[in-house]
């Protein structure tokens, strides 16, 4: 199993950053690896990236403003994330944790890199669309 975590500080209120992650249905329109996302109840929602590859996601934990835990899952992987969201002045400090197993073992050397690279990205993303901050 790999493990990938980052803390960053956004400049931005936690409640726009909190509403910006939690917006799964409109994460296409400012996640740069995503095609769409597709809800399938009010705790399970698939990502489908840019060649439309799914991962299912199954939420296991809200607490607003402060955490969201979800395992996620898909033919090359299975895994937790763990966001943690603490206000820090005028800005955000976000603390992510993803625990990744991959189901194919050509695939394991990979997994950690795969994972800061997601992260990082994702990170990127969302400066972006909070206004380049």
């Amino acid at each position: 199993m790999a493990t990938s975590n980052i803390k960053v500080l956004i400049s931005s209120d936690i409640h726009k950053v909190w509403e910006l992650v939690l917006d799964i249905e409109n994460y296409s329109a400012w996640r740069n690896d995503l095609s769409r996302t597709e809800m399938v109840n009010e705790i399970k929602f698939i990502e489908y990236t840019r060649d439309n590859y799914p991962t299912t996601f199954t939420v296991t934990l809200i607490e607003p403003y402060k955490r969201w835990e979800f395992d996620m899952e898909n033919s090359n992987m299975k895994g937790h994330w763990i966001g943690v969201f603490t206000s820090k002045g005028n800005g955000t400090e976000m603390d992510f944790t993803e625990c990744i197993k991959a189901k194919k073992w050509f695939l394991k050397p990979f997994v950690k890199l795969y994972l800061k690279k997601q992260q990082s990205q994702f990170v990127a993303d969302m400066r972006k669309a909070l206004g380049g901050i």
